[in-house]
């Protein structure tokens, strides 16, 4: 019997589907949800946000958010998200740069710009080293969709 889990951002549904597994990236750790797992709600670190259904996994990246589990549905409301298979190598190549280029520069530790900054740092280099280690292993190599 699969769960049922949905994965949105600010600004779109980026997965819905029934699945086997999800393992989220809580704030006290790596969390893996099956089917009738106990109702839980918790915070989402910045990572990787996995769904297993039978032999295939999706990977996405999140940036932060909310999950909340329910013995039959899985709901994630996530800062930001994304499919590693559609992370666009380049334009998180040139983020990660503008950020570096900025913080070098020397903008005030606790000032907004230099917060703003560290946070795209960290969000440009966690999709470059997902859309690394994911790719090269040939996961998800079809075009994403939505689920079943």
């Amino acid at each position: 019997m699969p769960i049922r889990c949905e994965i949105v951002s600010q600004d779109r549904v980026v997965y819905e589907g029934d699945v086997d597994m999800v393992i989220a990236p809580c704030t006290l750790g790596q969390v893996g949800i099956l089917p009738n797992h106990a109702p839980m709600l918790s915070t989402l670190e910045l990572g990787s946000l996995r769904v297993r259904r039978g032999e295939e996994e999706e990977v996405f990246s999140v940036t932060g958010g909310v999950i909340e589990v329910l013995p039959h549905q899985v709901t994630v409301l996530a800062d930001a998200a994304e499919n590693v298979a559609e992370i666009n190598i380049e334009r998180a190549r040139e983020a990660r740069r503008r950020a570096e280029k900025i913080l070098e520069e020397g903008p005030p530790p606790d000032s907004d710009v230099y917060l703003k900054m560290e946070a795209a740092l960290r969000r440009s280099n966690l999709r470059l080293k997902l859309a690394d280690r994911y790719r090269r292993r040939g996961q998800r190599a079809r075009p994403p969709g939505m689920g079943s």
